[in-house]
C-alpha cells in the first residue's frame, strides 16, 4: 500500500461503512445498520507507539490511521517514525527530465524517435512509490461462508471467533517468522543484514459479503510498514522481500488453523474440490454442495470469464499459452477490472437474501441445515508427539517433490527462513533452519493437520 492512492482505497473503501456500534458487540445477524464494525488494532507492535497507550484490540479511528498510513507518523503522539516516506518524481517528470538531456543536434526524425523510446520506456518503468503497509486480506472458504451466512445468530457468532482466532494466530506466526526490518544494501540481495523487530502495528477490519452480495467472510489486515528495530529501538520499514515470498504460506497456513478449529469445535469434516484447470484444488467443508457454492460464486464466475478472455488474448498476441504464473497474474488483472462499486447493507438484509437464494437448494430450512453440519462429534486434537517423525520425513519429501515440479527454476526457497543468504542479526537467529509444513498452535507447540 502507498501512502497516497493505497491509502486513500483503505479510507474510503475498506472503512467505508463502519457501523456506530461498540467492538464488544457479536457480529450477528442482529447488526441493523448498514455497514460493518470498526477497526481494530492487531499485533504486538501496537504498544510501541506513545507511551504504549494503544493495546491490541483497541478501536482504530480514521485520525489514527491517517497518521500512521498517510504521513508514517505515531498514531498517539503525531511524532515522525523513522524517516519519511520519501517522494518520488511522477512518471512524466521522468519523461520531461529525459528530453530536456536530448541533444539539439538531432533531426526532427530523430527526435521524434527519441522521444518515442524515452516515453515507452518510462511508462513501461511505471510509477515509483512509496510503501506504508501491506493489506493482508484473511477470507475464509466458500463453503464456510456459505455455511456462516445462512446459519443462526449463536452459530455465526462462534464461526467469527473461530476466523478471528485463525487470524490472530497466524499473524503471530507473521511476526515471529516473516517480518524483519533491513539494513545495508548490494546489488544482488538487497539488504545484507535483518533485524529482529518488536512486533508489528495491524488494523483489521472485517467484511461479510463480496461487492456481488454474496457471502464473503472475510478481514482486511493492513500491516503498518513502520517497525521499531529491537537492537537499538529505531524505527525503520519491514524487509518486504521476505513478506511477498512468504504470501502464498501465509495463505495456506491461515486455511489449515482455520479447519483445525473449525474441526475441534464444530466436528466438520473437509474435502477437496475442483476449482478449474487454472487454478489449485480448495479445501471445503463436507455438507456444503456443489451447487450452494456456485450459487454464491457470482463475483468467482466473473472474474472466472474474464480470466479465460485474457487467457485466450494472451494465446493470440504471444502464440501460447501462458504459464501458470502469468495466469495467476491475469487473475489478479481480471479480479481489478471486473470490481463493481461497493455497496452497503446491513447484515440482516443479507443473511434474509442468501436464505432466500439457498431455499430451492435445501431439503431443510437454512439454520437446521447449517446446525446439521455443524453438531457434530468433536475430532481430538493432536500434537506433535502423536505424529511419527518417519510421517513427517514422507510428506516432507512429498512436498519438495511437488514444489520441485512446479515451481519455476530458483523459485524453491527453504519454508521457515526469514531470508536465506543474509546475515542474521537478533536474539533468535533463524537463518539456516528448516522448519516442517504444518500448522502451529498458539502454544508453539506443532499441530499437524491431518484434515
Amino acid at each position: 500500500m502507498t501512502p497516497g492512492h493505497g491509502c486513500n482505497y483503505l479510507l474510503k473503501s475498506v472503512v467505508v461503512g463502519d457501523g456506530n456500534r461498540s467492538l464488544r458487540t457479536p457480529m450477528t445477524r442482529y447488526y441493523a445498520e448498514a455497514g460493518t464494525p470498526p477497526g481494530e488494532w492487531m499485533g504486538s507492535g501496537v504498544t510501541e507507539f506513545g507511551n504504549g497507550q494503544l493495546a491490541s484490540g483497541a478501536e482504530v479511528t480514521p485520525a489514527q490511521l491517517e497518521l500512521l498510513l498517510v504521513h508514517g507518523r505515531d498514531p498517539v503522539t503525531g511524532e515522525q517514525l523513522g524517516r519519511a516516506y520519501p517522494t518520488y518524481p511522477s512518471i512524466q517528470e521522468r519523461i520531461a527530465k529525459r528530453l530536456g538531456a536530448i541533444d539539439s543536434s538531432f533531426t526532427s526524425e530523430a527526435r521524434a524517435t527519441e522521444v518515442a523510446r524515452i516515453t515507452h520506456e518510462e511508462e513501461a518503468r511505471g510509477p515509483k512509490t512509496a510503501v506504508s503497509g501491506f493489506d493482508l486480506t484473511f477470507s475464509v472458504p466458500k463453503s464456510v461462508s456459505v455455511l456462516w451466512g445462512l446459519a443462526d445468530a449463536d452459530t455465526q457468532k462462534r464461526l467469527v471467533e473461530a476466523h478471528h482466532e485463525a487470524v490472530a494466530e497466524v499473524l503471530a506466526f507473521f511476526e515471529r517468522e516473516v517480518a524483519v526490518t533491513r539494513a545495508g544494501a548490494n546489488a544482488r540481495n538487497g539488504a545484507v543484514a535483518q533485524h529482529e523487530v518488536a512486533g508489528v502495528a495491524a488494523t483489521a477490519y472485517d467484511h461479510w459479503d463480496s461487492r456481488c452480495g454474496d457471502p464473503q467472510l472475510h478481514t482486511h489486515v493492513v500491516v503498518s510498514n513502520k517497525v521499531r528495530t529491537v537492537y537499538d529501538q529505531k524505527w525503520r520499514s519491514l524487509d518486504s522481500i521476505p513478506i511477498h515470498r512468504s504470501v502464498v504460506a501465509i495463505s495456506e497456513h491461515y486455511n489449515a488453523v482455520l479447519a483445525d478449529i473449525l474441526t475441534q469445535r464444530f466436528g466438520v469434516q473437509w474435502n477437496r474440490r475442483d476449482r478449474g484447470a487454472d487454478r489449485n484444488q480448495a479445501l471445503e467443508i463436507t455438507g456444503v454442495s456443489e451447487e450452494l457454492l456456485a450459487e454464491f460464486s457470482n463475483r468467482s464466475r466473473e472474474i472466472d470469464i474474464e480470466t479465460d478472455r485474457l487467457i485466450e488474448e494472451y494465446a493470440v498476441t504471444y502464440g501460447r499459452r501462458p504459464s501458470p504464473k502469468t495466469i495467476v497474474e491475469l487473475r489478479a488483472t481480471a479480479t481489478i477490472a471486473t470490481r463493481p462499486e461497493k455497496e452497503l447493507h446491513s447484515l440482516a438484509e443479507l443473511t434474509d437474501g442468501w436464505r432466500q437464494r439457498a431455499e430451492a437448494l435445501l431439503d431443510a430450512g437454512s439454520t437446521e441445515w447449517a446446525r446439521g453440519i455443524t453438531t457434530g462429534a468433536s475430532a481430538p486434537t493432536l500434537r506433535a508427539e502423536d505424529v511419527p517423525l518417519d510421517l513427517v520425513a514422507r510428506i516432507g519429501t512429498q512436498v519438495v517433490g511437488v514444489v520441485g515440479r512446479s515451481a519455476p527454476p530458483g523459485g524453491i526457497g527453504i519454508y521457515g527462513q526469514k531470508h536465506p543468504g543474509r546475515r542474521w542479526s537478533g536474539a533468535s537467529p533463524h537463518h539456516g533452519t528448516v522448519k516442517p509444513l504444518w500448522a502451529w498452535s498458539s502454544t508453539q507447540q506443532p499441530r499437524p493437520h491431518c484434515a
